[in-house]
């Protein structure tokens, strides 16, 4: 027993004494300013505790301490920027050195980080993946050109089929999932060329989110890194099991597709994102992007553009009805708008979008409100000075742009929905981000959303021909209390509770 006691006190020594170092060294390093972190935690009770939502949390710990602070959650350094100029700083002016990324310990699982696009740093392997997603995947010119323009548009006409047949009997329709099925559909035909049935569908919607849940789940592993090898919590564990399935679809389309090519199949050679893979892959490393492309590298790339829509697009779109089914002025408003420059037509087009500057407004509006992500997380690879405080090497750095959106100095009456504000915008507010950085849905620099080009096309045209086609009404149960608008953060912010909502052919 005597012994025991003298551990526990050499060890409570040992932590205040490190404590008080830190307190010491943080003065001397003028790091940005913050709530003062407790021995061992430091600040997880300030971000963390149970039924807050981190860009919350941290949106109201930057009104007492400012629009860059500090905050220690375990043992890692993090660096909040929570104003638009300091997301300048970090986005544009210091870009190429918070750059990096701390994947979540999760994402080892499957040993998933060491190709992931998401989360690899900045250097060979990162520009490879965003190369090869940018040229023939994700460009205005793939996306416009005639192998993708005929996907994009089946995808909505896809989608306005299961609501027709909902409609027509009277049952109620999950706006989400509606479009995510066909979102789903569509990038699985532009990466192997085929479709997906319903039960597949379902399954690999279901396991991308638990895959997504497990990964951001508060992790005793991320916090002190120097405990990860054990996986106390089993969350790099889950996430490997969720994502094996997954791993499972897309290796065997690679494989049966490498089956037929071998076999001289001449139809094997296809214009979709597995054949270029395949095609550079069998090239022998001739340059140093072929000589990354392997199975591995392949299943990881499909993987992570699974994962990124899984809840990007349709996500945006039930945000948006959400806002609408409870502001028939707005939704008049856009349906008489679609009406005019529509006509008899039946859905929405790329092509059309320009002709309708309020849909453009009450999306840009709905963004605003729920941003896609709404704290990008990056890493310090090398010291730097903002606003004459240090954000040191290694710490990680994160941008609030859920902060930045409902700052009330940019936009007046932050938390009330107005698509009018973007109409009176006298300079354009575009997607990339406005000049002074007010407005960052898919973040800004090198870390811009891969995806920006297929989102800003699906989101217009799937929203445009929804309420272009049907008309909405809330579930009569729902009508007096009103939607349900908690949030749920995973890779993206979505409802808590998924939007249901009666539609009727008009």
């Amino acid at each position: 027993m005597a012994l025991l006691l003298v551990f526990m006190s050499s060890l409570l020594f040992m932590l205040l004494s490190s404590y008080a170092l830190q307190l010491l060294t943080d003065v001397r390093r003028r790091l940005p300013p913050g709530p003062r972190p407790l021995p061992v935690i430091g600040n997880l009770l300030d971000v963390l505790l149970v039924g807050k939502l981190p860009h919350r949390s941290l949106a109201r710990l930057a009104e007492q301490y400012g629009p860059l602070m500090t905050l220690r959650l375990g043992t890692v350094v993090v660096i909040v920027a929570s104003s638009a100029a300091t997301a300048r700083e970090v986005l544009q002016t210091h870009n190429t050195a918070l750059s990096g990324r701390n994947p979540p310990d999760a994402w080892n699982g499957m040993g998933h980080a060491a190709n992931s696009v998401f989360v690899l740093p900045p250097r060979n392997k990162w520009r490879a993946l965003r190369r090869i997603g940018a040229e023939h995947l994700l460009s205005p010119r793939r996306l416009d050109g005639d192998a993708l323009r005929p996907l994009l548009r089946d995808a909505v006409l896809g989608m306005l089929r299961r609501v027709s047949e909902l409609a027509a009997s009277g049952a109620p329709v999950e706006v989400g999932h509606a479009a995510f099925a066909s979102v789903m559909d569509l990038q699985w035909r532009a990466m192997f060329s085929v479709g997906l049935d319903e039960p597949t569908s379902r399954e690999l919607h279901g396991f991308a989110r638990e895959a997504v849940a497990h990964s951001l789940r508060p992790n005793v592993s991320d916090f002190f890194p120097a405990l990860a090898a054990a996986d106390l919590q089993r969350v790099r564990r889950g996430f490997a099991t969720h994502l094996a399935r997954v791993y499972q679809l897309i290796d065997q389309q690679i494989e049966r597709r490498r089956d037929a090519r071998q076999a001289g199949d001449g139809d094997a050679r296809k214009d979709d994102l597995l054949g270029v893979m395949l095609d550079m892959s069998e090239e022998q490393g001739k340059d140093a992007v072929d000589a990354l492309v392997n199975q591995d590298f392949m299943r990881a790339f499909f993987t992570d553009i699974f994962l990124a829509a899984n809840d990007t697009i349709s996500g945006t779109i039930e945000w948006a009805m959400a806002e609408l089914l409870q502001d028939p002025q707005a939704m008049t408003k856009v349906q008489q708008e679609l009406k005019n420059v529509l006509g008899s037509k039946m859905h929405v087009e790329y092509s059309d979008i320009n002709q309708l500057p309020y849909l453009q407004a009450v999306i840009k509006e709905t963004l605003r409100l729920h941003a896609v992500v709404p704290l990008v997380p990056n890493k310090a690879e090398a010291t730097v000075k903002i606003h004459g405080h240090t954000v040191p090497k290694g710490s990680t750095v994160l941008v609030n742009v859920w902060a930045i959106h409902h700052d009330a100095e940019l936009w007046p009456e932050p938390n009330k929905f107005i698509p009018e504000r973007f109409l009176k915008q006298q300079e354009e507010v575009s997607f990339q981000g406005a000049v002074d950085l007010r407005f960052v849905p898919f973040s800004a620099g090198r870390r811009t959303c891969l995806g920006l080009p297929m989102a800003t096309r699906m989101i217009h045209t799937m929203l445009g021909s929804l309420l272009h086609r049907f008309k909405w009404t809330l579930l009569r149960e729902v009508e007096g209390s009103g939607v349900d608008m908690s949030e749920k953060v995973g890779i993206t912010m979505a409802m808590a509770s998924p939007l249901q909502a009666m539609a009727r052919r008009i």
